[in-house]
């Protein structure tokens, strides 16, 4: 099924389309049981006229046996109905949050300005409400069927009184239709408020540790509280919308049917209408409530699953972040970077030979996220200038499973997932051999935290490794790039966090990883470290956004002032 939409009204048409089975039925069933609702005033008065007044013991028990099938058509049509919808509202929700789901984790990515706990919030919430238009529809459908019947016995009893009805009805819902357009927009500015700050406390519980270490906890408090207070104020008003209406559609609701009730009540005492059809149009005036109310709350039902369909509809209309390519690289694997220009880099152009190692030493540090998050290949190629080859192909032009099998990147911020060791270091080469994760874990010193804990690589990992110190979640990432073997791979800072002796081992496990086999690995290491730059083929420098020097780490040492100072310590 496509995740395609267009707009929050064909979202909500989508819905309604998929669930028509359930829909249907449990609209009829719904539909079936205000009918029946309708007809209990209907036939106690007939039991009033026809049995209690003629004092006909056949007639009475024949009757009660008629609202006796009324009530089993009533609680059955009930509950059958209600289970249809209840079904076709789960299950709709369920879809969205799995249509939702897949989007955001699409491997070409998602063009959206939504943070992380903003599209959590529209996989989660949003799909909630949106699924509620199934509920809508039945009860508006249901409570027009009620107030039809109702007027149509209204009429049949006296004309001025179903008159009352059928024209008091729409003047209460036209009247009330009036703030639709005020509970649609304050459920959107409630539920984008509510994003807003779920997308806070998301980033907040993320960076809490470098929070800590620059004790920024007030400041982050502070944030926080801020925006949680604009959802609340945003929750509040649009509740205060919802009840103002709930109470004002309900006192028009009351008032209606009291005044019906009152108008019979003068044809009774006028003889017009006899004390059967009194009970009816009395038993009629009450239930009225009950439909009328069933109709006024439709406009903000379908507030709140309007605003959260277009919310919804964001996320499914926006465009991949990459093209859709299918290229092959070709020959060896070389990486050829022609003229970038991207965020703070103003024209970077090197190249990387098949099965070369080379470093990469930025003055700034913005030019090194940047050059590596354009060699990830996760940018669109609209928001750089200049080329990126792999293989003699364009790295946009390169398919998504081409990518990820030649080029692979390493950022500095790691990320393992909850599960154990050997799970995390195993995510990006599932098939390894015992031998090679052996390896890996050996070239990256990460061996020392598999030995560290009695079940080996079977030792459990909590969410983000946050059960493991830095330096060893540096090197279990490490061991997980290398056991991928990839034809390029980039590193970017990857032993900030472990000391010297461990650095040296580390750089010296790399180069022989990375250079082992009979496959040609280039490695780029986007680094300010010795140790690592030590062990390169060559260094390549930037310095304002551009290459200004290419060399070896020992020809620079000795003749480069400043790249002494940046990496010599």
């Amino acid at each position: 099924m496509s995740g395609r939409a267009s707009g929050g009204a064909a979202v909500l048409r989508r819905t309604l389309t998929r669930n028509r089975g359930p829909l249907i039925a449990g609209t009829v069933l719904v539909s079936l049981h205000q009918l029946a609702e309708t007809a209990v005033p209907i036939t106690i008065g007939v039991v009033v006229d026809r049995a209690v007044e003629t004092g006909d013991i056949t007639a009475l028990l024949v009757w009660l046996a008629v609202l006796a099938a009324v009530f089993a058509v009533l609680t059955s049509s009930w509950r059958i109905g209600a289970r249809f919808v209840v079904a076709a509202i789960q299950q709709e929700a369920h879809r969205l949050r799995v249509q939702v789901a897949g989007r955001i984790l699409d491997p070409r990515g998602v063009r959206t300005e939504l943070r992380a706990g903003e599209l959590l919030t529209v996989s989660t919430s949003d799909a909630d409400r949106e699924a509620w238009i199934l509920d809508a529809v039945p009860r508006a459908v249901a409570g027009a069927t009620a107030l039809a019947a109702s007027a149509v016995a209204l009429l049949w009893i006296d004309v001025p009184l179903g008159l009352a009805v059928l024209i008091g009805t729409p003047v209460v819902l036209g009247a009330l239709h009036r703030a639709a357009p005020l509970i649609t927009r304050r459920a959107a500015d409630r539920q984008a408020a509510t994003a807003r700050a779920a997308a806070t406390a998301a980033d907040l519980v993320a960076g809490l540790r470098p929070l800590r270490g620059i004790g920024a906890e007030a400041t982050a408090s502070r944030r926080y509280r801020d925006v949680s207070r604009d959802a609340f104020a945003a929750t509040v008003r649009a509740a205060k919308s919802n009840a103002v209406f709930a109470g004002v559609s309900t006192t028009a609701s009351a008032l209606l049917a009291v005044a019906v009730a009152g108008l019979a009540g003068w044809f009774a005492l006028g003889g017009r209408i006899s004390v059967g059809e009194l009970v009816t149009v009395v038993g009629l005036a009450q239930f009225l409530v009950e439909p009328l109310g069933m109709i006024t709350r439709v406009p903000g039902q379908y507030a709140d699953a309007r605003a959260s369909a277009d919310r919804l509809a964001a996320v499914l209309d926006a465009p991949p972040q990459l093209p859709d390519a299918a290229a092959e690289p070709s020959g060896g694997i070389d990486v050829e970077v022609r003229s970038l220009a991207y965020r703070s880099l103003t024209g970077v152009t090197l190249t990387v030979a098949p099965g070369e190692l080379v470093g990469v030493v930025a003055d700034r540090p913005e030019d090194a996220e940047a050059l590596v998050e354009a060699l990830s290949g996760q940018v669109p190629p609209d928001r750089y200038d200049g080329d990126i080859r792999v293989g003699g192909v364009a790295l946009a032009d390169l398919g998504l499973a081409h990518t990820r099998r030649t080029v692979l990147v390493e950022p500095h911020h790691t990320d393992l997932f909850a599960g154990t060791l050997g799970s995390n270091v195993t995510a990006g080469a599932p098939g390894a051999d015992p031998a090679s994760v052996e390896y890996a874990l050996a070239a990256s010193a990460a061996g020392d935290v598999v030995d560290l804990h009695p079940a080996g690589l079977d030792h459990t990992v909590t969410d983000r490794g946050a059960s493991l110190s830095g330096g060893q979640r540096q090197r279990v990432a490490l061991a997980r790039a290398l056991a991928a073997r990839p034809a390029v791979l980039v590193l970017h800072d990857p032993t900030t966090a472990v000391d010297a002796v461990t650095e040296h081992a580390i750089a010296a496990g790399v180069a022989d990883a990375r250079r082992a086999g009979a496959r040609a690995q280039s490695t780029i290491l986007v680094t300010s470290s010795p140790a690592l730059l030590a062990v390169t083929d060559r260094v390549i420098v930037l310095r304002d956004g551009r290459v200004t020097v290419d060399g070896t780490h020992a020809g620079l040492s000795a003749t480069d002032a400043a790249y002494r100072e940046a990496v010599l310590r």
